[in-house]
């Protein structure tokens, strides 16, 4: 019932009302090609375009609309984010906004929320009957960094997001550590966001991780 009323009022709000992907830039959906979406904050804006160009003549790669936000967004979005489209791969990521640190020095989304939220969309997301990929969230820098947030606490919530997705038989795409290597090159400086140089880094990974999958699927 709370679920029902929250949706009406994001519906009235006219948030359902955008495309449930966005482009970034126009996409020429190829129909004999493998439709693939990704789900995430910004740090996904920054590879969209990487990844769609590596995978150009691969798959169809969409973006959902905006910013994923934290969990408690997914939860109430994930719907209009799918849409009606039958999607062949899901690469999904929550994590830096749940762990951002409010004025009160708590976590916006606390790790227990973070997984009754995430255990929720993965049970949606489990019913599209696409390949699913979890992406690891990216580190956050040892800096004074606006919103505030802690380096350690990804260390914890990408520990939990393991956890559910090993119990789900989802494959991680740990861009954690593929960033953390080269981290001074790569992300701006005290920002959670990656230069030009990291997205691409990132969009290699996950075309790679998103053309073996479609290879196996």
């Amino acid at each position: 019932m709370l679920f029902q009323v929250c949706l009406a009022l994001i519906c009235c709000a006219g948030l359902l009302a955008q495309p449930p992907f966005s482009l970034n830039s126009p996409v020429e959906d190829k129909s004999d090609l493998p439709r693939v979406l990704l789900i995430g904050d910004s740090i996904s804006i920054g590879y969209t375009l990487p990844v769609r160009g590596l995978l150009a003549g691969v798959a169809n790669v969409y973006r959902i609309n905006g910013n994923a936000g934290p969990t408690s967004n997914g939860v109430f979005l994930i719907d209009a984010w799918l849409g009606s489209v039958k999607w062949d791969i899901i690469h999904f990521n929550f994590g830096l906004h749940d762990l951002k640190r409010l004025e009160d020095g708590k976590q916006q989304i606390p790790l227990d929320s973070y997984e009754r939220y995430l255990r929720l969309i993965v049970q949606r997301l489990k019913r599209t009957g696409a390949r699913l990929l979890w992406a690891s969230t990216t580190p956050v820098p040892e800096a004074k960094v606006s919103p505030p947030r802690v380096p350690s606490d990804v260390i914890l919530y990408n520990a939990a997001a393991s956890r559910i997705m090993a119990e789900n038989g989802i494959l991680v795409n740990d861009l954690y550590s593929l960033a953390l290597s080269r981290l001074s090159e790569i992300q701006q400086p005290a920002n959670v966001h990656f230069n030009p140089a990291g997205s691409e880094l990132l969009g290699k990974q996950i075309a790679r991780v998103v053309e073996d999958a479609l290879a196996t699927k």
